[in-house]
């Protein structure tokens, strides 16, 4: 199938196959489900459950639990540990995804097999094949922004990597690259090179090389994306001169990108002049991407959820360039892809593949009003959770907790994310991301969730665009070393602000949260009055820093959104880069 695809590629072939999936995905489920569990009923998990041999999804809600990472996490450390019988899955598991950590302080591992690049493939094709519908492009390269982090054996030698990582390093990834027309300008040696500073530079220099060729900018995250030009922004003369020359910068240290590097790096004065033309033609770099690459015909990458915030920089640098939302996962798999790719990143939906796993969804509507409930009577919280609904069951309007269960030995796994439902594909359902779940810690009766923290930063940073500043990043803390508890927002700004504007910002931080449970906290004292920290400019780098330190990779990077304590290094690196600080007068 693979190697058939690399030849010919047809695009309305693949839309075809998921019009027809979408149409039966009741069926579909119920056969990828029984798929599933025949393929690993010889593992312990499953015989410990009890389902003797059913395969129904009846019988597989009432035998075998939901679950978290936590109950699963000693048996991942079994299989990591060499164990040599099926704990999860029928077939041995011969990959250990690591996740990024940014989300609970510490990297979880995860296990990953072939199935799981295979539907990676499959989502990468389908969305492909929709935006090619509306933004076709011809052969060329694309300009993609991916770091492979290193892997490492775990103590029974397994390979342990990032997800990114074990799928960058597949034939299959590069085939279909190759296939979709869009293979990375930069050589491996950059994409794996141990350094990423030094590969984003060369990421950068490839890109230019290969300016007229390059049809898309990609990277798994809208943060590595904007994070690539601010550097460009600082190297860019360099680029020029080494481009010029056609020798390497110095700083480019490490033995095997040299030696890539200099196949392709040539001298080329005239390509050199054309660049600092561009530049110099800028007024503040407005529509940097669209000079610098004039047949990109888009940029793309996740631009939901925590990387919202990044996307009025990213414009900027855009100019006329359309952004658009890559599709739906997590470290532990995928769950939709990007059908309607002219939709803003803002109103991505994503249309769940009914084959690449079995899912079911925790109505949260019924949860809230059961807790609402017992918060306004006083009453000690004991709450029955919902049921969880199949993928066909879900109703429009409605937020959902996702529950997966796939072919890598997780068995109604929680994934934490809530997402709506928009509307239908046929009969499968289009999701848009709203949140983590139980991200953002409360102090009272407080619901504030990532998205709220980013309406609150949003609105103050109006207050800075007066004095021409920006938000550069942000993140939040609960403070509870006082009574009562209070907010702590971090906040990087790009220059220096008067004390006014940053005084009045705090204020405006208190009062955009518009959470009932929160404002009534406040107006009462339950909760105390937010705290501003401005922070010294490329603390967020030095965060950055830490988790790739961890082994983290910088396309798998995402900014915590709130430290909670158990992540103390990250706590550390905030509070030692504090240089102001304001208490908000918002409430009185």
């Amino acid at each position: 199938m693979l190697e058939k695809m690399e030849k010919e590629f047809d695009p309305e072939q693949v839309i075809k196959e998921f019009e027809d999936l979408t149409k039966n995905a009741k069926r579909v489920q119920t056969e990828i489900l029984s798929k599933i569990l025949k393929e690993n009923c010889e593992a312990e998990y499953l015989k410990n459950c009890g389902l003797d041999g059913k395969t129904d999804p009846e019988s597989y809600s009432s035998c075998v639990p939901l679950v978290t990472h936590k109950e699963l996490e000693p048996l991942i450390q079994q299989i990591a540990d060499g164990a040599p019988y099926p704990i999860l899955t029928g077939k041995p598991i011969t990959t250990i995804t690591l996740s990024s950590g940014t989300t609970q302080g510490k990297r979880k591992f995860v296990p990953f097999n072939d199935e799981l690049t295979e539907t990676t493939m499959q989502i990468y094709r389908t969305s492909f094949a929709f935006r090619n519908r509306e933004y076709p492009i011809g052969n060329g390269k694309a300009l993609s922004f991916i770091y492979g982090s290193k892997q490492f054996k775990t103590k029974g030698g397994l390979l342990a990597g990032t997800a990114t990582t074990n799928v960058y390093r597949s034939e299959q990834f590069k085939k279909t690259m190759k296939a979709m027309q869009t293979p990375c300008c930069s050589p491996d040696e950059v994409i794996f090179g141990p350094d990423f500073q030094q590969s984003l530079y060369c990421h950068l220099l490839c890109g230019l090389l290969f300016r007229d060729e390059i049809q898309v900018i990609s990277s798994t995250f809208a943060h590595s994306i904007v994070l690539s030009f601010r550097t460009f922004e600082l190297v860019w003369e360099q680029l020029c001169s080494d481009i010029k020359t056609g020798t390497l910068s110095p700083q480019i240290t490490c033995p095997t990108i040299i030696t890539a590097m200099a196949k392709i790096l040539k001298p080329n004065p005239e390509l050199a002049n054309t660049i600092i033309e561009k530049c110099l033609g800028l007024t503040n770099w407005y529509g940097l991407i669209e000079e610098l690459f004039p047949n990109v015909k888009y940029i793309y990458g996740i631009m939901t959820g925590s990387m919202e915030p990044y996307l009025k920089k990213l414009r900027h640098y855009a100019g006329g360039i359309p952004l658009l939302s890559a599709d739906y996962g997590s470290s532990e798999g995928w769950i939709g892809a990007n059908v309607n790719p002219t939709r803003t990143p803002e109103m991505a939906t994503f249309a769940v593949l009914p084959n690449i796993g079995y899912f079911e969804f925790i109505p949260l509507k019924e949860a809230n009003v059961a807790s609402q409930d017992h918060a306004e009577r006083g009453s000690e919280l004991v709450l029955l959770e919902p049921r969880p609904v199949g993928l066909t069951d879900v109703e429009v309007g409605e937020e959902y907790e996702v529950v997966v269960t796939n072919f890598a030995g997780l068995y109604r796994y929680r994934l934490g994310d809530v997402v709506k439902v928009v509307g239908f594909h046929n009969s499968t359902p289009e999701l848009q991301f709203v949140c983590r779940r139980n991200l953002m810690p409360t102090i009272n009766i407080d619901k504030n969730t990532e998205k709220d923290l980013q309406l609150s930063v949003e609105a103050a940073a109006k207050l800075l665009a007066s004095e021409k500043l920006e938000v550069v990043d942000f993140t939040s803390q609960v403070d509870l070393s006082s009574e009562p508890g209070h907010y702590v927002i971090f906040w990087e700004v790009s220059g220096e602000a008067s004390e006014e504007v940053l005084q009045e910002s705090c204020n405006c931080l208190d009062s955009a949260f518009v959470d009932a449970g929160y404002v009534s906290s406040r107006k009462v004292q339950a909760i105390g009055p937010l705290e501003l920290k401005v922070l010294k400019r490329g603390t967020f780098q030095k965060i950055l820093d830490h988790y790739v330190g961890l082994g983290s990779t910088l396309n798998q990077f995402k900014t915590p959104r709130c430290v909670g304590p158990a992540n103390q290094i990250v706590l550390q690196i905030l509070c030692n880069n504090v240089v102001k600080s304001y208490i908000s007068s918002a409430f009185g």
